[in-house]
C-alpha cells in the first residue's frame, strides 16, 4: 500500500484545524528520497472574552525520506516566519523555558522567525491518502510589543527581542497524494 509513484501531495494539519486555524500544505517530490514541503497557517479569530491566538505563519521544509518519498520515516530541516497577536489565554503552561501563563493577563503582538530539525512518519492509509506525524525542535526569534491587558492598548514593553528554544513543528497531517 505504498505511495512510491506519487509526485506531490496536499495536506491539512489536524492540530491546527483543532485550534480553528486555516492551514494548507503542499509537498513536492524533488527526487526518490527528497521532498519540499511548504505550509501556511492563518487564524484571524477573536473568541469570547477577547481571547486571541491570531497569527499567520509560513513554514518551508526540506525532507529526507529513509526509503521512498511519501511513505515511512523522514528527517526534516525547516524554517518559519510569521506575525502574531496573542492574549487573554488563561493557562499555566511552561514549555522549553517559555512561560505561556503571561498570556492570561497580557497581550503580545509582533513577528517571529526561526527554524529547526524534525522527525516524522507517514503512514499510507489508502491509495492516495496518508496520515503523517511530525515533531520539530529548534529556536524562534521574536520581536514583540507587550500590553498590560488583553483588551487595552497601554504598552508595558516595546521592542521585546527574544531568542528561545522551541517546539517549532507539531503536526498530524491528513495528506492527499497525486
Amino acid at each position: 500500500m505504498g505511495a512510491r509513484a506519487q509526485t506531490a501531495g496536499m495536506k491539512t494539519n489536524l492540530l491546527y484545524d483543532a485550534t480553528a486555524s486555516i492551514n494548507l500544505g503542499v509537498e513536492l517530490g524533488l527526487s526518490q528520497r527528497l521532498t519540499l514541503d511548504v505550509s501556511g497557517n492563518l487564524n484571524l479569530w477573536t473568541w469570547k472574552d477577547n481571547r486571541k491566538w491570531k497569527h499567520w505563519l509560513v513554514q518551508p521544509e526540506l525532507r529526507l525520506w529513509t526509503c521512498n518519498r511519501f511513505a515511512g520515516h523522514f528527517f526534516a530541516l525547516h524554517a518559519l516566519a510569521g506575525q502574531f497577536n496573542f492574549g487573554g489565554i488563561k493557562n499555566n503552561i511552561k514549555l522549553l523555558g517559555t512561560d505561556f501563563s503571561v498570556l492570561t493577563d497580557q497581550r503580545f503582538e509582533g513577528w517571529a522567525f526561526g527554524g529547526g530539525l524534525g522527525y516524522g512518519y507517514a503512514l499510507p492509509i489508502g491509495k492516495h491518502w496518508n496520515l503523517e506525524f511530525e515533531l520539530g525542535l529548534g529556536a524562534i526569534y521574536s520581536i514583540a510589543n507587550g500590553f498590560e491587558c488583553d483588551v487595552c492598548n497601554r504598552p508595558t514593553e516595546s521592542d521585546i527581542r527574544k531568542l528561545r528554544p522551541a517546539l517549532t513543528k507539531a503536526a498530524i497531517n491528513l495528506v492527499y497524494l497525486f
